[in-house]
């Protein structure tokens, strides 16, 4: 592995707490962003078969010279596909040219399909198999993951939510740490920094660290304990990212940013999707 943090999730797996989301890309573009992006050093990639991009991710990692116990790749399961979990996971893992995925996701819960917990226990399955190395969810609301545990038994290891400074999900996390499963954060910048690169707080600690606005803002992830994916398919912004290690936000700055919480959600709300 590189010298980026690694996280221990509750199954006893590792992985590292920064990767390389890939949403939006068309399947070029996500082929040469992963690509620049295990140059630069990142080890973990984060994809979806809605994304219709795994088979860039695939031609990344084939041409790679990167070993394949050191690379982490999330894929996800889509609302459709959750009659047949296994299809669905056999199918990615064709397009990314892969055995197996290191973790596995339910990408929505879709309530009123009511098909996630059965989905799930195909999940707890294909890691029996040994398709996937973790099982995990997406966009998870409590009652959603007090409902898996309840007629299951089984935890996620990992929630991947809607998460930045303008929502900040406090009371998820916690509920999420309390039961031992890593919150991961999607749309981490705010989607380009909307709202967020602008605020005096960031920008002034921008101007303390030497570092820009982004950084500040996957810094903030990381020291707030959470898994982070920033996206771009830029290689100057995919190196960028990646250079956060070098310093830290203390507790009084973490504080100050705290209140840029609003709440502000730029995607769809699990619990009314």
């Amino acid at each position: 592995m590189t010298t980026q943090p690694i996280i221990k999730l509750h199954d006893g797996n590792l992985m590292p707490q920064l990767g390389l989301g890939v949403w939006q890309a068309s399947i070029e573009e996500t082929a040469n962003a992963v690509a620049k992006a295990l140059e630069v050093g990142y080890r973990s990639i984060d994809t979806a078969a809605i994304y219709k991009n795994e088979e860039g991710v695939g031609s990344a990692l084939q041409s790679a010279s990167v070993p394949r116990s050191e690379l982490f790749v999330t894929t996800k399961l889509w609302d459709d596909d959750q009659g047949d979990p296994q299809a669905a996971l056999e199918t990615s893992l064709k397009k990314l040219g892969l055995d197996y995925v290191d973790l596995y996701l339910i990408h929505w819960p879709r309530p009123a399909q009511d098909q996630y917990v059965d989905a799930w226990r195909s999940l707890i399955k294909l890691r029996e198999q040994g398709l996937t190395k973790s099982i995990g969810v997406c966009n998870f609301n409590i009652p959603h993951l007090q409902r898996l545990q309840d007629e299951t038994g089984v935890t996620p290891v990992i929630n991947q939510v809607e998460l930045h400074p303008l929502l900040q999900q406090r009371q998820l996390h916690a509920w999420n740490a309390m039961h031992h499963i890593a919150t991961e954060s999607w749309s981490p910048l705010a989607q380009g920094g909307a709202g967020v690169f602008d605020q005096a707080v960031i920008k002034h600690l921008a101007e303390k660290y030497e570092k820009t606005p982004a950084q500040i803002v996957v810094r903030w992830h990381l020291d707030n304990g959470l898994v982070v994916i920033p996206k771009s398919v830029t290689p100057s912004r995919i190196r960028e990212n990646f250079a956060v290690f070098d310093f830290k936000l203390d507790k009084d700055e973490l504080g100050q940013i705290a209140k840029l919480d609003s709440g502000k959600r730029l995607g769809p709300d699990p619990a009314a999707r």
